[in-house]
Order: C-alpha cells, then structure tokens, then sequence
C-alpha cells in the first residue's frame, strides 16, 4: 500500500483527491497547510472530514508565523502590490504551504505528494515546483489536472460514494488566507464581466464612518487603533475583520500566468490594500523622492518573484 500526503484545503477537488485515492488503494494522509486562512471551526471540520472521506490520517500544518516572517513582511516593507492592484495574496502563501506540505511527506516517508490544481494556472507550478526541490523522487499525484474534471464530476462522484457537504458556491473556487481571498470560476472567465455581490464571502455590514489608525515601527505593525500588537499575524487579521465590514479591498486582476496565458482573478483583501496604502503613504513623510524611487523599483521587482 502506498503512502500519500494529500495537500488538503477542505475544498472540492482536495476532497474528491482523498476520497478517489483512498479507493484506489492509497494510505491518505490528509495535510492542511495553514498560512492564516483557517479558523479554529473550519480545521475541525477539515479533520472530520477528511476522516470521512477515508484518510487514514489528518494533521495540521501551521506555517502563518513562517509566512509573515519571510515573506508578507516584506511585502509590507516595498507595499508592494501587482500591477497597482493586486497584494499578491495567493502567489506568495503558496510556496510555504508546498514547503510545509513536502516537509511533511520526508517526515512520514510517503510515497507519493497529491493536490487539487487545475492545468490552467500558477498553482499547479508552484507546488510540483516546490514538491520537485524539497521532495525530489516523491511521485507527484493530479487528478483534477490529468483527468481534466469539472466541478460536478467531482461533486458526482462524492455524492455517489455517499459523502455530502456544503460546497459553498460551486459556481467558484475560493482560496482564503490572511493575505487575501481569491475567487476564481464564473464571471471572472469572462473578461467583460465582474463578480456580482454573492460571489463574495465577506459582505458589508458597516455603513457608518470611522477612524483606523495603524501605528508602524520601522515597517512592522505594532499596533491598530491604539491597541499593541506583538503577535503580528493579529494585527492583520484586525485591520481585516475592521476593512471587510466595510467591503473594502474587493478587485479583479488580470496578469500573466506562469504557463504563458493571461490570468484572471478576482478578490477582497481589505487588510492589505488599507495595511500597503497607510504604509506608503507614512513613506512620503520619512522618504526623500529618490529613496521613494528607487525603493519603487526594488519592491516591484521583488514582488515578481
């Protein structure tokens, strides 16, 4: 029997990934990479569920203390934001939670590394990329990918082998973390279209005005609103929880995708957009102009890889 670490998000394609392999023979082990995007509830659910799709094992890997410390702190420090819109929000969590993933799979000496990318985008390179250098020899599993599945194929198949659960939206896949949610499917596959508001997972529910105040020290956060902050992964998920309320953050990205296509995504990320733009704006009073341009170049540049 062999042994495969499932890169597992709770979401659709991961779940039919563990259930079609524990079917297939495979001892499953079903890992959940955290960069922040979780809460306590949904890692509870994410555990039963994984039991329920036939995991022999499931573990929790929390990698959002690493994430901020190598890179969202950086990001802070060059506000640095793909084409003047985008906080790089899934592109830069990513790396971390394939790293975690291919740390895990040495560890239990699996055979093979499985996850839910699609043939369309940058996921898919990202983490048979990271998967190639930290797990070299470690078979690489893609169901979604090689068996080019649809959304309700895989729906179908769960609900055939008797395991029902609440899809939200099936019309798009989401992906949440402390830097951003990314939406994909649906209108944004059409370039003339935008996402209407039940696309969204987070709606306003503030209309009043107020005051944020993000106190900065050489670059980090230390506190929001007059309260400190050590833990800095809290701080961010304040200003989230205060700039979501209000709907801010919400846009739609079009770039060039690592396999040579243009990419379309759309998002909110309240907690970056106000975060880069308090932070940048700080840098005008502190910044001469030609530290200001030359910090521009660097930061861009850094934020392309």
């Amino acid at each position: 029997m062999k042994k495969v670490v499932v890169a597992f998000s709770g979401g659709l394609d991961t779940s039919y990934t563990v259930m079609k392999l524990a079917k297939e023979g495979y001892e499953v082990h079903a890992a959940c990479a955290n960069t922040g995007g979780f809460s306590p509830e949904q890692l509870k659910t994410n555990e039963e569920n994984a039991y329920k799709l036939g995991a022999k094992q499931y573990v929790t890997l929390d990698v959002t203390q690493e994430y901020y410390e190598k890179s969202l702190k950086y990001m802070i420090y060059g506000n640095v934001m793909r084409n003047n819109c985008y906080p790089i929000s899934v592109s830069s969590e990513r790396i971390f939670q394939a790293i975690a993933i291919a740390r895990y799979a040495k560890q239990i000496g699996a055979d093979a590394i499985a996850h839910g990318s699609t043939g369309a985008g940058n996921d898919q390179i990202r983490f048979d990329m990271t998967f190639l250098v930290m797990a070299p020899g470690v078979e690489i599993i893609t169901l979604t990918r090689d068996k080019a599945l649809s959304r309700k194929e895989e729906v179908d198949y769960l609900n055939e082998n008797g395991f029902f659960a609440d899809f939200t939206k099936l019309k798009y896949s989401y992906n949440v973390g402390i830097w951003g949610t990314s939406i994909c499917g649906g209108e944004i596959l059409d370039s003339t279209q935008g996402l209407p508001e039940e696309a969204y997972l987070k709606h306003v529910t503030r209309e009043d005005e107020s005051e944020l105040k993000i106190t900065f020290d050489k670059g980090e956060i230390v506190a929001v609103n007059g309260e400190k902050f050590d833990d800095k992964v809290a701080a961010i998920q304040k200003i989230e929880e205060i700039g979501a309320a209000y709907g801010i953050g919400r846009d739609c990205n079009v770039g060039d995708t690592i396999i040579g296509i243009k990419g379309r995504v759309g998002f909110e990320a309240a907690a970056p957009k106000l975060i880069i733009e308090a932070h940048r704006l700080l840098e005008k009073y502190t910044l001469s102009k030609w530290q200001q341009y030359w910090k521009d170049q660097v930061a861009n540049w850094y934020g392309m890889f």
